[in-house]
């Protein structure tokens, strides 16, 4: 017990000092690297923001996080739109995308440091109702300001791994203590579950709940398949969607779509969409140099298609897009880019196709493998032999399962929304 409480002294005096010091070079920090929001992570943020309504500070730590945040914020703005959300997080890229994806009357800061001056400002400016904190982001000191303070929290979206949980077996009462002052706690898996059991008092207040981050949101399959089934004028051809496709990729998915048009015994409509739009003419090149006709997208809108091949040139319109597709690559993946974002077509109820190269996305792959929502190939070879395996009807019902299973997984994400929103408007209203 002694031990604990020095290291928790000298974090704290730690924190002390590195706050001094960054007051005193804060004005020079703020006109050199601005990007660094060093007054928010002094906890210097303004009031000015805020009416005076019920609010809740989101803390999502990184891209990922934000992902999560959004589909949750949309569910409880549903519910109750004169809430107040502020979010924050701990990378700028982070800060950038929950700016650019989130709701535009949601505030978006960078967290404070976890330093006794810095959360103490942050708390007393935001005044939040509710704290929440995705997946496991436990910062002692604030966590401590707002015991004082006697702000209720949730823990949303919580996974924890193998080897975490071994760690945190290691300091077992501390963490016992940190997670039972939450009101609740939402897992993802049964996993997970049983790894935050072992840490808490109360093992009933953890629940399973699923995967918030990759939830449909505001997408409305029908809707959008109905748009562009129209505006492309798809008729009776089988439309093939590659995705966020990266340099060398496009070469590569050539021969897959010839291979398609040999077998198919309808047209095919081949929609690319590069991941950069400064790619437009490599793309275009190749496309000429193949000898292949191409419309682009924004010539499709404004005077209709006229050939097999479009060309997406405007960005913003792919996660839309995808609800026209019967086979949806996503690109990034059968080169060494880490790939994308593969929930977004299943988003759209449709299964989705990548390549190996998938590592800023092992979640996604475990999550739509594992639902029978997709498949992964190791080459364009590959992809080509599976398309055409599944435009032949005797392999048809596989593909039909496979949709089966994609609409059951975009279902399931929501679930997962509405159970943690749930829990959230539960506990305002005590």
């Amino acid at each position: 017990m002694v031990v604990k409480l020095v290291l928790y002294s000298l974090y704290r005096l730690t924190g002390v000092a590195v706050h001094c010091l960054l007051i005193i070079v804060a004005p020079v920090l703020d006109l050199v690297a601005p990007g660094l929001a060093i007054y928010s992570r002094l906890g210097r943020y303004s009031g000015g923001h805020f009416s005076g309504g019920v609010r809740i500070w989101i803390h999502a730590a990184s891209v990922g996080e934000v992902q999560a945040a959004r589909a949750l914020i949309h569910g409880l703005l549903q519910r109750n739109e004169r809430l107040e959300v502020l979010v924050t997080t701990m990378t700028r890229q982070g800060r950038a995308v929950a700016a650019e994806q989130l709701p535009a009357q949601v505030i978006c800061e960078t967290a404070p440091l976890d330093t006794p001056w810095a959360v103490a400002s942050a708390v007393q400016r935001i005044k939040p109702d509710l704290y929440i904190c995705l997946e496991t982001e436990l910062w002692p000191e604030l966590l401590a300001r707002l015991d004082r303070e006697e702000i209720p929290r949730l823990l949303l979206n919580g996974r924890m791994s193998e080897r975490s949980s071994k760690r945190y077996q290691l300091i077992a009462a501390t963490m016992s203590r940190v997670l039972d002052h939450f009101a609740g706690i939402a897992v993802i898996t049964e996993q997970d579950a049983s790894r935050y059991r072992k840490l808490v008092s109360v093992p009933q207040q953890v629940k399973v709940c699923g995967n918030m981050k990759y939830a449909q949101s505001a997408h409305n399959p029908a809707k959008a398949r109905a748009k562009y089934t129209q505006l492309l004028d798809v008729g009776t051809s089988s439309v093939f969607i590659c995705g966020s496709t990266r340099t060398g990729e496009e070469k590569l998915l050539v021969p897959v779509y010839k291979a398609l048009v040999s077998q198919a015994a309808y047209p095919v409509i081949w929609i690319i969409a590069p991941r950069h739009l400064d790619r437009l003419s490599q793309v275009e090149k190749l496309l000429q140099d193949s000898e292949l006709g191409y419309t682009l997208f924004s010539k499709c809108c404004s005077s209709g298609r006229t050939e097999n091949i479009v060309v997406v040139d405007e960005m913003g319109k792919l996660a839309q897009l995808y609800a026209v597709g019967d086979y949806i690559f996503c690109g990034g993946s059968l080169v060494a880019r880490g790939g994308h974002n593969i929930m977004e077509p299943v988003q759209m109820e449709k299964p989705v196709f990548f390549g190996p190269w998938m590592d800023d996305f092992s979640d996604a792959v475990e999550l739509v493998l594992k639902a029978g929502a997709g498949f992964q190939v190791e080459s364009a070879a590959e992809l080509a032999e599976k398309l055409v395996s599944f435009v032949d009807t005797t392999n048809s019902a596989d593909y039909q399962q496979a949709v089966t299973c994609a609409k059951q997984l975009a279902l399931n994400q929501q679930s997962a929304v509405d159970s943690q929103v749930a829990l959230v408007m539960d506990l305002l209203a005590d």
